[in-house]
């Protein structure tokens, strides 16, 4: 499974709150959630993010509330993955459970900057910024996750097996 597209980028301690803030909270309609992720923050997310496009954060991305809405909220607005320095446990394992693809790697965080092109490989780990024509080492999505997030989610995949 792969992913290309051009970084939108974030630094540290972006919260679920941030995400999808909460006042939207009264509807779990993806596109609904998807036309206000990241507005708080970042006005002109919703105008500039195209589909297959990947987000890069700093430290703690997702941390806060345990809602789902917040990874819902970013892959419905098209964004193909997010890379971080590293991510809060409970928006890691939501974000896997609803099939959107994360990658924890410091120094791809660091290095990749707003704007650039990037390519994943997860079943490498390898993130290679083609802009800058560097290459970082994630850590590959085990076998199990890897069918989670190409049935879509948690629930699709169970739906597909039962």
């Amino acid at each position: 499974m792969e992913a290309k597209g051009t970084v939108i980028k974030y630094g540290d301690n972006i919260d679920t709150d941030v995400i999808i803030p909460a006042r939207y909270l009264n509807t779990s309609v993806h596109a609904e959630l998807a036309k206000h992720c990241m507005e708080d923050i970042d006005t002109e997310f919703v105008n500039k993010v195209k589909p297959g496009d990947i987000m890069v954060g700093g430290r703690n991305f997702g941390c806060g509330s345990s809602r789902e809405h917040a990874p819902i909220a970013i892959k419905a607005s098209g964004i193909s993955c997010v890379i971080a320095a590293d991510f809060a446990r409970i928006f890691f394992r939501n974000s896997i459970n609803i099939g959107l693809p994360i990658l924890e790697c410091a120094e791809a965080s660091g290095d990749i900057e707003e704007g650039n092109e990037v390519h994943v490989n997860f079943d490498t780990g390898v993130i290679t910024n083609i802009t800058k024509n560097k290459t970082y080492k994630a850590a590959a999505f085990p076998p199990f996750m890897q069918e989670i997030i190409n049935a879509g989610g948690l629930i699709e995949k169970i739906k597909k097996e039962g």
